[in-house]
C-alpha cells in the first residue's frame, strides 16, 4: 500500500493484502479513531473515490486500485490518558507458519483480540511481535479462557478461502471439555437453537431459544474420572459460547465455567488445582488455501489441565484399589 501524491487529499494504492476486501472495513482499518457514520458519509459524498470514481460501501477492492482519501481530522487522546498499551508478548507455541497461515496454540487468560477494556490480545501482539507482515487477522475466535487451536491468515486470499471453508462447514474442529457428573453415552448428538443477547450490566451472554440460531454439537465420552467425564466435543456449526450453552442445557457444566458452570463445585475444584475452565481447542482440519491439501493441526492440553486429569486419574486407581 504506498503513498501515490499528497495534495489537500492523500492517495493510496491497494496491494495484494487487501486483495477482495469491501472499501468500508478497509477504510475502518486504515482511518484509525474515525467514527463508522463519518466514514459512510464520505463515502455517500463521493469524497471517497477508487479510480477517480464513486463506488459504494460495498465495494470491492483489487490490487492496483487507487483510493483517494479526503483531508480527515482523526480524534486523539491527550499524553498520559487512559491505560498504557500493553506490551505483553505472546507466549502461545506456533504449531504451523507458512506464507499463508499462522497456527499458534492460545493460552487460556489471554483475549483473542483487544476491546471492552482489554488493551492488547493475540493479534495486536502477534502484530507487534512481527511488524514485517503486511497483512495478520485472525481466521476465527476462540473464548478468552478456551485454550488451543488458533488460526491466523498473512494473507487476503487466504482468509477469504478459510471463511468460506467455515461457512461451508468443511472444517472440522474438535474441542477437550472435562465435564462435572457421569457421562452415560458414548456419543450424543446435541441440536439446540441459541440466542445471543447482552444482559443489564453490559454482560454478553447466551441461552437456548427455539428462536436463536441452529447450533449442533457432537460429544462423545472419552473416559469417565471421579466425579466429572472427559468429552471430545465436535463442532458442527460455530455458534458463540456454543459448546459450554449446550453442556449445560443438557445437565453437564463445563469444570470450571464461571459464566454458565455450577458455581460451588468451582470452587470446590479451585481447592483441588483447577484454576480455569477446562475447555481445549484441540485440532482443527481444513483444506490448505493454496494447496487444497488436508492440514490436521493438534495442540497439546496445557501442562495444568494435564496435572489436573493426571491427579484425577491418580485418584481412581486409588479408588479402586
Amino acid at each position: 500500500m504506498n503513498s501515490l501524491s499528497k495534495d489537500s487529499a492523500t492517495w493510496r494504492e491497494v496491494d495484494e493484502s487487501s486483495q477482495d476486501q469491501r472499501i468500508d472495513n478497509y477504510l475502518q482499518k486504515i482511518l484509525k479513531g474515525v467514527p463508522k457514520s463519518h466514514i459512510y458519509r464520505i463515502l455517500r459524498s463521493g469524497e471517497v473515490r477508487v479510480n477517480s470514481r464513486r463506488v459504494q460501501a460495498s465495494y470491492r477492492l483489487q490490487d492496483g486500485d487507487k483510493v483517494r482519501l479526503p483531508p480527515i481530522r482523526t480524534s486523539t487522546k491527550p499524553a498520559g490518558a487512559g491505560p498504557p498499551v500493553s506490551r505483553t508478548v505472546f507466549s502461545g507455541a506456533v504449531l504451523l507458519e507458512d506464507e499463508d497461515l499462522l497456527v499458534v496454540n492460545k493460552p487460556s487468560g489471554v483475549a483473542v483480540h483487544g476491546g471492552s477494556g482489554i488493551s492488547s490480545g493475540v493479534i495486536e501482539q502477534l502484530r507487534g511481535a512481527r511488524p514485517g507482515l503486511r497483512f495478520l487477522e485472525l481466521v476465527h475466535r476462540l473464548d478468552r479462557d478456551t485454550s488451543g487451536v488458533l488460526v491466523l491468515a498473512k494473507k487476503r486470499t487466504a482468509l477469504t478461502e478459510l471463511h468460506a471453508q467455515l461457512r461451508e462447514g468443511a472444517v472440522r474442529k474438535h474441542y477437550l471439555a472435562l465435564v462435572l457428573g457421569e457421562w452415560k453415552d458414548a456419543k450424543r448428538n446435541v441440536k439446540a437453537a441459541l440466542h445471543k443477547y447482552v444482559s443489564s450490566s453490559g454482560e454478553r451472554r447466551v441461552v437456548v431459544d427455539d428462536e436463536g440460531q441452529q447450533a449442533h454439537t457432537v460429544f462423545r465420552l472419552v473416559r469417565n474420572l471421579p466425579g466429572c467425564s472427559l468429552l471430545d466435543a465436535e463442532l458442527k456449526t460455530g455458534r458463540t459460547h456454543q459448546i459450554r450453552v449446550h453442556l449445560t442445557h443438557i445437565g453437564y457444566p463445563i469444570a470450571v465455567d464461571d459464566k454458565y458452570g455450577d458455581f460451588d463445585a468451582n470452587k470446590r475444584l479451585a481447592k483441588q488445582g483447577l484454576k480455569r475452565m477446562f475447555l481445549h481447542a484441540a485440532s482443527l482440519e481444513f483444506s490448505h488455501p493454496r494447496s487444497g491439501e488436508v492440514v490436521r493441526i493438534e495442540a497439546p492440553l496445557a501442562p495444568e489441565l494435564q496435572r489436573f486429569l493426571q491427579s484425577l486419574q491418580a485418584a481412581a486407581v486409588t479408588k479402586e484399589a
